[in-house]
């Protein structure tokens, strides 16, 4: 993971100047028998430093524990409340805002991340300073351009998304034995009540087989070129602040 933390003094930043931070939030949670708890935490560390790289933005090192709920009676999971969750966000834009870096990106790993959505709509009540990203249009696209064969639905959770980003980006976390641990289960309509644990028992929601670290490239590819039209908005703000 040292690789997908920011090494930035505090002089690099200053020379940078930058008016736009970005910040992955993770998870800490079961991704399965052959992928790490860290998962989530990796790949939003992967595509914020990618992010990061080509805009020129002040990249923030992650939140690794979240909300993981859904998947509390797996082994290994552990999570904080929303609200914890909130406050966390709301804190580091207001940090960032005073030492004058008022725009943010938020790079999420985790679905069940419900409550960013909300920091977000109101922090851009009087203007748009933060974004969340990916939304589902920059998903979609992704996996578009990159040519996965599973649809959205049926790929929830370690499957061929996740798995072709850590191939490419971090494939040392990929353990031997995932390629068997494909598990459909693309209807989920009570997954806020029961859980992971109602729809999966090996905890794979997904088609990891499926997974290259070709497909990992385009995705993260895709990714920062949709980031662009998020970061155009925020900075768009700024200039006319200025």
């Amino acid at each position: 993971m040292d690789e997908l933390i920011t090494q930035a003094t505090s002089s690099d930043e200053r020379d940078r100047g930058p008016v736009v931070a970005v910040l992955p939030v993770g998870s800490f949670e079961q991704h399965g028998d052959h992928l790490p708890l860290i998962t989530d935490t990796a790949i939003a560390c992967l595509i914020a430093k990618r992010i990061a790289d080509d805009h020129g933005l002040f990249l923030l090192p992650p939140i690794t524990i979240t909300c993981s709920h859904e998947h509390a009676a797996m082994a290994g999971t552990v999570s904080v409340s929303a609200p914890t969750l909130y406050a966390m966000v709301k804190d580091i834009w207001h940090s960032l805002d005073a030492s004058g870096v008022p725009g943010l990106l938020i790079v999420n790993g985790h679905g069940g991340n419900y409550v960013l959505s909300n920091v977000v709509q109101e922090v851009n009540v009087t203007a748009p300073r933060v974004a969340l990203f990916p939304v589902h249009e920059d998903r979609v696209k992704a996996r578009s351009d990159a040519g996965l064969e599973s649809s959205g639905a049926e790929d929830m959770h370690g499957g061929e998304y996740e798995v072709s980003l850590l191939l490419h980006g971090a494939p040392h976390l990929v353990h031997d034995g995932i390629e068997h641990d494909d598990h459909s289960a693309p209807d989920r309509p009570h997954l806020l009540t029961v859980g992971m644990g109602g729809y999966t028992s090996n905890g794979i929601i997904g088609q990891p087989s499926l997974a290259t670290a070709t497909k990992g490239k385009a995705l993260l590819d895709s990714l920062s070129e949709s980031a662009g039209t998020h970061l155009a908005l925020i900075k768009e703000t700024e200039g006319h602040a200025s």
